[in-house]
């Protein structure tokens, strides 16, 4: 690309390698003022490693980091704070215990001159603005994930940073507040900032980037302006370098038995929550985060009890099922916190792939480690996991290789019901290609409630689609209803009543 303006930032020959893998690889990359540079790339290309050492969070192994014109000598989050950088990462940087202002404003000197009537007056000030909503009096730990990530946007927001590295962000935000997202992308760069986009979603890419560039296995592989890009078919075969229309065939299928029964579901958050699901069909749960459905995923999967009202699943009464559950051909939980939930990140690949399955690997007190260990090399290799060798830990793992070892995880427990939540989130084009197909493949045995927030997911995998708002539903009904599907959007938004 040729720009005759100075960059704002230069990355210059960056190289970056954990243990074993070369993450990025003599990188240089040019961010400029009043521009919305979009960073393509499959899961472990090196592009949130890249982000994670202009942020200052990673040291780079060589190269250096030019702001305006002047190399950085000691380069240091405090650095790139000074300097006006920000990240929100896919993995969130918050303080459970602490409240959604107190978050906002931890480490700023501010808040020792401040009441928290005024700080939450502040916040409230910039999610008016952004339209970011959210109560700013709310701890973290009651939160979605939307909702946690919408808090990580506020504090570079309240933090006025001129170069904002955005890691995922739309990942778990409806289609609504992506538009609103975006919006406030574009006034930031029409006041001359300068912003970085990670994102897996073309369609998001080409509708708000000025420049893209790809990156592949650490290296640069193109830069081009975003006006210059043909159709989102020829970014995605650029990006992964063989042809990727993200479409799967769904093939009708004939629902058979019950394996999920709710009736009136209810607590301080459901309300009257009623469905049943079949094996051999999708159920799709849409809506705005925080409006239930984690508290719904939270109570089919035994993390929290039903007060109130009846759930059977795979036949047996809740309490019965969970006092002995088996490990396989039984509930599979695919939770959205992939970090905090779905794996232990200190614990090697192999002993988080024995979290869910390890009584398929004893044999009386004896665990098999190296029986399980040859069956997860077989799962990495047909679920395309990038990892050098399977005794790295999880935190070494790109986020949206963590989330294909999870679901290789769970898939080898050959399911009869799978609950997942956001199952493609953080996954490239052709991964979420293969879960799409494999989701499909699945239901040939199991019953599956998606939680999702992607709508083109939803309409592509459902059998029926059911929306939730203020932890209700607002209707639930087939996919083939063009009628009810044109009013997903003002459901959502809890304007209009069931039918």
């Amino acid at each position: 690309m040729n720009e005759t303006a100075a960059p704002l930032v230069r990355l210059e020959a960056i190289s970056k390698t954990f243990s074993h893998v070369k993450a990025n690889r003599d990188i240089t990359l040019d961010i400029r003022a009043g521009k919305i540079k979009a960073l393509l790339g499959e899961n472990g290309a090196g592009k949130s490693t890249l982000m994670g050492i202009l942020a200052g969070r990673l040291q780079p192994d060589a190269g250096r980091i030019i702001i305006e014109g002047v190399s950085q000598k000691s380069y240091s989050t405090k650095t790139a704070i000074q300097a006006g950088i920000g990240m929100v990462y896919q993995h969130f940087m918050l303080v459970d215990a602490m409240t959604v202002t107190e978050n906002i404003f931890l480490g700023r000197k501010e808040r020792f001159w401040l009441k928290p009537k005024e700080m939450a007056a502040r916040v409230d000030e910039l999610i008016t603005t952004y339209g970011l909503k959210i109560d700013p009096l709310t701890r973290i730990s009651s939160l979605s994930m939307g909702e946690r990530q919408r808090v990580e946007i506020l504090k570079l927001l309240h933090r006025q940073s001129r170069i904002l590295i955005l890691d995922e962000p739309t990942a778990v935000l409806t289609p609504q507040e992506i538009a609103q997202l975006f919006d406030a992308m574009r006034a930031m760069a029409a006041q001359g900032k300068a912003l970085v986009f990670i994102s897996h979603k073309l369609e998001e890419v080409m509708e708000i980037a000025d420049e893209i560039a790809i990156l592949r296995k650490g290296t640069v592989v193109d830069e081009m302006s975003a006006e210059s890009v043909q159709s989102k078919a020829d970014l995605a075969k650029r990006m992964v370098g063989r042809e990727v229309l993200l479409k799967v065939e769904r093939e009708p299928m004939e629902p058979k038995q019950v394996v999920l029964r709710v009736r009136g579901l209810r607590d301080s958050v459901l309300e009257d929550i009623s469905f049943d699901l079949r094996q051999g069909e999708i159920l799709g749960i849409v809506g705005v985060a925080g409006n239930g459905q984690k508290r719904l995923v939270e109570v089919l999967c035994g993390l929290n009890a039903p007060r109130e009202g009846e759930i059977k699943i795979l036949g047996e009464h809740w309490m019965r099922f969970f006092s002995k559950k088996r490990w396989d051909a039984s509930l599979s939980y695919i939770p959205e916190d992939r970090t905090g939930v779905a794996s232990c990140l200190g614990l090697d690949l192999v002993d988080n792939f024995l979290l869910t399955t390890r009584e398929g690997f004893s044999t009386g007190p004896w665990l098999r480690r190296t029986m399980a260990e040859k069956k997860l090399k077989e799962l990495m290799e047909k679920f395309g996991i990038q990892a050098p060798h399977s005794r790295i830990t999880a935190r070494q793992l790109s986020g949206g290789n963590l989330q294909k070892m999870v679901l290789a995880r769970e898939f080898f427990r050959r399911p009869r019901l799978i609950v997942a939540e956001q199952p493609t989130q953080g996954l490239d084009i052709g991964a979420t290609e293969d879960v799409w197909r494999i989701l499909l493949k699945a239901r040939e045995r199991a019953g599956i409630l998606l939680i999702t927030g992607d709508l083109r997911e939803a309409m592509t995998l459902c059998d029926r689609i059911g929306v939730m708002f203020s932890g209700r539903f607002m209707d639930l009904f087939p996919v083939t209803d063009d009628e009810k599907i044109e009013k997903i959007g003002p459901l959502m938004a809890g304007l209009q009543a069931s039918s």
